[in-house]
Formats: C-alpha cells, structure tokens, sequence
C-alpha cells in the first residue's frame, strides 16, 4: 500500500523550498545568493527573514530523509541496476544536460545578480554559455547529490546484503529515536569550519556529502520501517511542541546572523531543533495527512518538476522587481510570490509536453 503520507510531506516541503527561495532572494542578512535585501542589517531589521530560520535548518535534511525511504521501497520492487538506471535519468540527466538546455537561463541571471556579467564581456560566446550553464546548477545540487547517494547505497546494500543492519534499526524504541539527533549533530559537524577563500571548501559546504547521506541512510535504514513510523507518528503532539520549543529558541537567539555558516549549522541548538523538526514533521504527517485527492496526486507527480525550474522564475523576475522598479519591499515579495507558484507550475508543463526537452529537463521519458 502506497505511503501517501510521505508523498504528501514531500511535495509540501518542495512548495516551502519555493517560498524560502522567494524570502531568501532579498535576504539582509549574509546569506550568499540572491540579490540582497533593503537596507544593511541592522538597520533594517526585515523580519520576513525570519522564514529562512525556521525552515533551513530541517528542509533539505527531511528531504533525503525521505528520499532514503523512498530508496528502500524501491529497490524491494526493482532490482539494483533497474532502480540505478531510472535514477540517472531521473537526477542526472537533469543535473548535467539539463544545464545546457534550461539552467543556463537561471546561470545567466545569477552572473548578473553577482556582479559578474560584464566580466565575460570579451569572451566568446559559447564560453558565455559554458559558465551560464554551470553557474545555472543552483537548487540542483541536491539532485546531484542524491544520485551520488544511490550510487554509494548500492555499495553499502552489499555490505549489509543479508539485511541485518537493517533488521536492527526496526527495534529502535521513540528514545532511542530521538536520540538519533547526537548523530545528526555529529554528521553537521563534518563541515568545512573555517572554509578557505578560492578554493572548493565552500561548494563542500554547499553540497554537504557526508552530512547529507547520513540523513540519508537515516532514511533508508530507520524510517523506513513500519513499526519506526508508528512509533513516530504516536508522538507527533510531543514532537510537534518540542520542535515549536526549539525553533523559538533558535530564532530567538541567533536572529541577524547568517544561518547557513558553518558556525551556526553546527550549533546544538540548531541541531536539536533540526531533528525534532524532522521527527515532528514526519509524526504529524503520518498521523493526519495519510491521504490524497487529485490535487495532493497532482503535486506528487510535479514537484520534481517545480523544483527543477522553479529558481529561474525567482532569479529573472526577482532581480528584474528589484533593479527595474521603484515597488515597495511588500510589493516585491508578493508579485515574486505569486509569480512562483503560477509560472512555474505552467513552465513545468509546458517543458513536459516537449519530449525531447522533457528528458533533458526534466529527465522523464517521452
């Protein structure tokens, strides 16, 4: 029986990856990316940014969450090479042709938001293009990372191919699950601390492999069973207020500071509240949302899609509100929004109803 529940936690977390990109756009506080904010913090407090500390510090990790378990039931169906193959056209595909086909529009707005564009003044133009399409990768380093996570869990699926492992992680009791928060804090404690300038240490920081594909296998090897989901979804009123405890706290205190350095990411509290985030989420969703509806199937099959090029409707016409209007910021913020979830979703079906360039975008067969 499908999990709708995991389908519709999915595509609601993909619609907050959206509305984060939107406020973290013209983010004040350090951020790197998007064009910048009204004004240097803290003069101008913008409070709307609020929004990126309550929701970086579980979105993604959630997301390879739940592409872990998505893994586990997947490959109970398909055999290694099958399901291996549909990910390389699923995540790789998109993450490397479709550079060259789409991302390249996003690359170009992103050389031009950092200043860049006249820089490539005297180069050829297919070096233009080159660097637009690498500079366009954007959002799609989390697809690139998980495709480097399906090629590794085949590995780690022969070292535990009599499913021992895997048996063990179904008798994990809720304290034991909750405790699994002490590895999600050591896993972010992998990070670059001091990353070094003009060198790679910050694209690693970026991508976070090893954080990353611990969640992962969290994923993979604990959530994915039954009898761990139920233990979850029992407590979602607990969990639910103790994330709510935490993430007060985080904003709280750390308000102002860029919440995506290393120095914050590997903070205890940012940690604790990360996870409980995670737990409560996944408990909620499990108890109240295992459902669906021809809206929540719609969104279950496109939120790949609106992942993928959702980032140049926010690169193009959010740079396009801010240097060629006199709008106010509330103004700004709305049309961005609302431009968003209305142009991607019709971009998304448009590109799919192109079979040659749905395979190259989108990575979906014709």
């Amino acid at each position: 029986m499908r999990k709708h529940w995991i389908d519709n936690l999915r595509w609601v977390t993909v619609l907050l990856v959206l509305f984060y990109h939107v406020i973290y756009f013209y983010n004040n506080k350090g951020v790197f990316g998007g064009i910048g904010g009204f004004g240097p913090y803290p003069e101008v407090r913008q409070y709307q940014d609020v929004v990126m500390y309550v929701l970086y510090p579980w979105f993604m990790p959630l997301l390879f969450i739940l592409a872990g378990i998505s893994a586990r039931y997947a490959l109970d169906k398909y055999s290694g090479k099958e399901w291996f193959k549909a990910r390389t056209r699923k995540l790789l595909v998109p993450a490397t042709i479709g550079l060259f086909v789409f991302q390249w529009m996003t690359g170009y707005f992103n050389t031009v938001v950092a200043e860049h564009a006249g820089t490539f003044g005297d180069m050829p133009g297919i070096a233009k293009y080159c660097l637009w399409a690498i500079s366009g990768t954007g959002p799609l380093w989390f697809i690139q990372d998980l495709w480097l996570f399906s090629l590794l869990l085949l590995i780690v699926r022969k070292l535990d191919n009599k499913d021992k492992f895997w048996n063990a992680c179904c008798k994990l009791n809720i304290v034991w699950i909750i405790m699994l928060g002490v590895v999600f804090w050591a896993a972010e404690q992998l990070l670059i601390r001091n990353p070094r300038p003009e060198s790679a240490d910050g694209l690693y920081n970026l991508y976070k492999p090893a954080f990353y594909f611990i969640v992962f296998l969290m994923g993979y090897f604990v959530f994915s069973h039954k009898e761990v989901q139920d233990k979850v979804g029992t407590a979602w009123k607990p969990l639910l207020f103790s994330a709510a405890v935490a993430g007060v706290a985080l904003i709280v205190t750390t308000f102002g500071q860029n919440n995506t350095t290393p120095e914050y990411l590997t903070s205890p509290l940012n940690c604790i509240y990360g996870w409980l985030a995670c737990l409560a989420l996944m408990a909620w969703f499990q108890a109240k949302f295992n459902c669906t509806s021809k809206f929540s199937s719609y969104m279950t099959r496109s939120s790949f899609g609106l992942y993928i090029v959702h980032y140049l409707v926010v690169a193009s016409i959010g740079y396009m509100l801010k240097m060629y209007t006199q709008l106010p910021p509330v103004a700004m913020y709305l049309i961005l929004t609302f431009a968003v979830f209305t142009l991607s979703p019709l971009l998304y079906e448009v590109i799919r109803r192109i079979p040659v360039i749905r395979w190259c975008v989108l990575g979906e067969k014709a």
